[in-house]
């Protein structure tokens, strides 16, 4: 696969994960927890809830217009599917990369992951310079699923 492509998609997956670990990081934890003499009663831990059909379809429709932007090498579209709206300077910079790395093929390597308000979507490129499998984070925010950063 052309390297410049592959940089492209690991600078997008990296940045993804980039935010998502930030905004962990920097989120308040809530206010600390106050002194007893008694522990607190042991909560049982239940699974978590199945996901619902419309988040499971959701986030099929967001893998898919990834996977569609990407084999189209459109990166406006790709820029509507984030959770920030991006910049010209990101998105051109992303046309750039797109462009430089010639005509691939693009498809979901599996079902996305669904795990509450957050998924993954590992995406399937080919190209002339190889194949490479991106993992795509993806989050609920305020009622619309999108990739973060």
């Amino acid at each position: 696969m052309n390297r410049v492509f592959a940089a492209g998609l690991v600078l997008l997956g990296v940045a993804g994960a980039g935010v998502v670990l930030g905004l962990v990081l920097v989120a308040p934890a809530g206010s600390p927890p106050a002194a007893s003499a008694t522990p607190p009663p042991a909560r049982p831990s239940a699974p978590p809830p199945a996901p619902d059909q419309a988040d499971t379809a959701a986030v099929a429709v967001l893998a898919r217009a990834i996977v569609d932007a990407i084999a189209r090498h459109d990166s406006a579209a790709f820029g509507k599917l984030t959770c920030r709206p991006q910049t010209a300077e990101a998105l051109a910079g992303l046309q750039r990369t797109w462009d430089a790395a010639g005509p691939v093929t693009a498809k979901l390597a599996a079902p996305p992951e669904l795990r509450g308000e957050s998924a993954t979507a590992k995406v399937h490129v080919e190209a002339a310079g190889g194949t490479k499998d991106t993992p795509f984070p993806l989050r609920k925010e305020n009622g619309r699923w999108c990739v973060p950063g």
